[in-house]
Parts: structure tokens; C-alpha cells; sequence
């Protein structure tokens, strides 16, 4: 990345509580000599006239956050680095809302990379109507709706007959979805640097029970179909896209977009990261007993 000259600051949207840490931040930019915008509330989810011309996006928040941040910073190739004042922050890497003003400065200096993460494009159609379409970095969900009762799916790899799922739901998931709603079903851990589309469902009833991975070129074609008696939804990262009837259709496949994201920490960082969130830490696992191996340093 070429030298920072313009950074935009996400507060969490729907979180007052971090707009005034989004202004201190901008403050901090300014400072040290940046351009600096700042989007609170609603205007959160407005950046697309001031993308293109930014060359770092600050987003405060947890996961959730982070999600919003790639899916409006991807199509513009910009960079996001995530400042947690969330539960668990999978995605960000700054771990507390104090530590900002150092992780700024080693940005500025340079001690920096940058982590490109695979997104799935989406489509849902009802005949030659398109219902919805957008991209998504966890996952693409296409499950029940309001009342708790079996979908049934049937499921094409590449125009290939799959299989007819009957389950709770089918989540279609990248590799940093896979330790999202995908881990709490059973899914496979994937590193994020994975390109592939990881296929799993939820609660299957006398159906395929396993995981599927498939290949980043897949196109997964799912319909709705007519055994079903109750409403189907389909939501992309957790947010509601559309609302299904029998014979409609969601395509997903591997988009054309990536996120990229500012790390701080080694290229090794993931699965010590991901482990120190999932399984309680004793003491004698807190550092490396052996020589030529490497702790994982927190930002």
C-alpha cells in the first residue's frame, strides 16, 4: 500500500457508544498530518462517494463491524483496520479501544501487511426477477423462516444434481466463515487464505449430514423446493436479503471482490488467535517451549 494520506473512521452504526471514540480517533489522524473522515449512525453505510479516494478504513466495532467494513470497502480496494470494542473480534485486530494510538503509529511506520480474504457473490431470482444480489465475506444462509420447521433444498455443484437437503438451514460459507456459524454446526476449521466455498447443514434430517468443500471456481445453485410448506429466507453475513418462495433460486459462487484487512501481528497469527478464543488458556500453555518456535504477539 502506497503512503497513507486519506483514512475514514466507521463507528459501529447501531452503537452510539463508539462515535465518540471514532472522533478521538479522526483527531489522532489529523494529528499526525492524515485527511480524515468520520461516518457515524446511518451515514455508517455511506461511504461510496468517499472510497475510491481513501486509502484506509478505521473500523470500530466487533465482527459485525468488520463484515460491514469489507462488504463497502472491497469493491473499492481499500484496506480495513478493525479497533474491538466487541465480544470475541475474530476479525479485528486491534484487541482494545485504548491500544489505538500505537497501532496507528506502527501503520504509519510501515509495520504492517496486508491479509486478502475470499468473498462469495450471491443472487437469489424468482424466475427473471432478481430478488437480491451482493457479496458476502462469512457466509450465505438459506433457512427457515419464522417457524421452526424443516427446508428443503435442492442443492447443484456446478449443474451437477448434489443432493436435496432437509434441514434447518444451508450455510455456504468462505474460509472466514468457517469459523463462524459454520464452526458452531460442525463445520471444518479453514484458514483464511483457503480460496474454496464450504457447504454445511444445519440439523439435516436423514440427509447429507456431512460437510462439502468444494473449489473456489464452484457455482452452488440452491432451490427451494416444492415439499416446503412454510417461509424460506436467504441473508448474506446475518443480514436479511430476501424472503423465498418455491422454485426460487440463490446462486453463490466466489466474487470477484476481496476484503483485505491491516495486520499487525505475524503471518502465523490465526490459529493461536483463534484458539485463545475457543479453549480456556492454562499457564503452562502461555508460552513456546520449544526452540525456534514463536509466540504470537496480541495488538
Amino acid at each position: 500500500m502506497h503512503t497513507l494520506q486519506t483514512v475514514g473512521v466507521l463507528a459501529h452504526p447501531f452503537r452510539p457508544a463508539t462515535f465518540p471514540l471514532a472522533e478521538e480517533i479522526a483527531a489522532g489522524l489529523r494529528e499526525r498530518g492524515l485527511n480524515c473522515w468520520v461516518r457515524t449512525g446511518e451515514a455508517a453505510e455511506q461511504i461510496h462517494d468517499l472510497a475510491p479516494e481513501t486509502d484506509l478504513v478505521v473500523a470500530i466495532g466487533g465482527d459485525g463491524a468488520m463484515l460491514r467494513a469489507a462488504r463497502l470497502c472491497a469493491p473499492h480496494n481499500v484496506p480495513v483496520l478493525g479497533v474491538n470494542v466487541g465480544r470475541l473480534g475474530f476479525l479485528t485486530e486491534v484487541r482494545s479501544p485504548n491500544r489505538w494510538p500505537q497501532a496507528l503509529d506502527a501503520v504509519l511506520a510501515g509495520r504492517y501487511w496486508i491479509e486478502e480474504r475470499m468473498m462469495v457473490g450471491y443472487e437469489a431470482r424468482r424466475g427473471d426477477q432478481r430478488l437480491c444480489a451482493g457479496d458476502a465475506l462469512n457466509d450465505v444462509v438459506i433457512g427457515r423462516g419464522e417457524l421452526a420447521t424443516t427446508v428443503w433444498l435442492e442443492t447443484y455443484i456446478d449443474r451437477g444434481w448434489t443432493t436435496t437437503y432437509a434441514a434447518d438451514a444451508l450455510i455456504i460459507a468462505t474460509a472466514t466463515g468457517s469459523t463462524a456459524y459454520a464452526l458452531a454446526v460442525g463445520g471444518p476449521i479453514l484458514p483464511p487464505e483457503l480460496r474454496n466455498i464450504l457447504v454445511v447443514p444445519v440439523a439435516p434430517h436423514l440427509t447429507m449430514d456431512r460437510p462439502i468443500v468444494v473449489s473456489e471456481g464452484a457455482v452452488i445453485d440452491v432451490f427451494v423446493a416444492p415439499e416446503n410448506r412454510t417461509g424460506v429466507i436467504v441473508a448474506a453475513d446475518g443480514v436479511l436479503a430476501a424472503t423465498l418462495q418455491v422454485g426460487d433460486r440463490v446462486t453463490v459462487q466466489a466474487s470477484a471482490h476481496v476484503s483485505r484487512f491491516v495486520r499487525l501481528r505475524g503471518r502465523t497469527y490465526f490459529y493461536r488467535s483463534l484458539l485463545d478464543r475457543l479453549e480456556p488458556r492454562h499457564p503452562s500453555r502461555q508460552r513456546p517451549r520449544h526452540a525456534g518456535f514463536m509466540e504470537n504477539d496480541e495488538t
